[in-house]
């Protein structure tokens, strides 16, 4: 059995918006001041952080760079996906480049008619076109450059039910502020935040 691909992923163009605004975040704490403004602001983009973890999802527009240290192993493509790749973060919207360092060195981008993108699967699949081969790479740490942009772009496209799952989180951390939460009637809340995403989760990732 080979081993597995060796992939990293760095965020290129951060979301511009969050899932959730402030005004809703507030409307949802009953908080009319703006004494807290920041406190929730942060609170906000840790939940999304929190949720697109556990999701293996990308909730608003966001680029990202995904990195192998090689192209995945498989023969000519006739037809039965040889040598897939899988990208992080769904659901991906598209494809911008895929570069790679050649055998002499030369950071090359990869001609589109090389190979096949699947955006409409979760997570999305990339692979030689029929007939294609994965073109010979250097062997060096990250010599394959994937560049795609996910997410269900603006807030109003993100699920109701992780919508939800975000505000009950930003309420219980806005509410509970230390680190251990003494008694019972708190503890259920994480609990309803991972009923609320279990249907949405991408289980397999690779």
């Amino acid at each position: 059995m080979s081993n597995p691909l060796t992939r990293s992923l760095v965020v290129v163009t951060a979301p511009t918006v969050e899932p959730i605004t402030l005004v809703e975040a507030k409307a949802h704490l009953r908080v009319d001041d703006s004494a807290s403004d920041a406190l929730i602001t942060s609170l906000i983009t840790t939940a999304r952080n929190y949720c697109e973890s556990f999701l293996h999802r990308t909730l608003c527009t966001t680029t990202y760079d995904l990195f192998l240290d090689r192209f995945p192993a498989g023969g000519v493509n006739y037809g039965g996906g040889s040598g897939e790749i899988r990208l992080w973060r769904a659901p991906a919207q598209s494809v911008t480049w895929i570069k790679y360092y050649a055998l002499d060195g030369t950071l090359t981008t990869l001609d589109t008619s090389i190979y096949t993108v699947d955006v409409a699967a979760e997570p999305a699949r990339i692979w030689p076109a029929y007939t294609q081969v994965w073109p010979a790479a250097r062997l060096v740490p990250q010599a394959i450059n994937i560049r795609y942009v996910a997410g269900y772009g603006l807030a109003a496209s993100v699920p109701d039910e992780i919508k939800h799952a975000l505000k009950l989180l930003i309420g219980t951390w806005y509410e509970n502020r230390e680190s251990v939460i003494v008694g019972t009637i708190s503890s259920l809340l994480p609990s309803a935040v991972e009923s609320l995403l279990w249907s949405r989760r991408i289980m397999e990732v690779y």
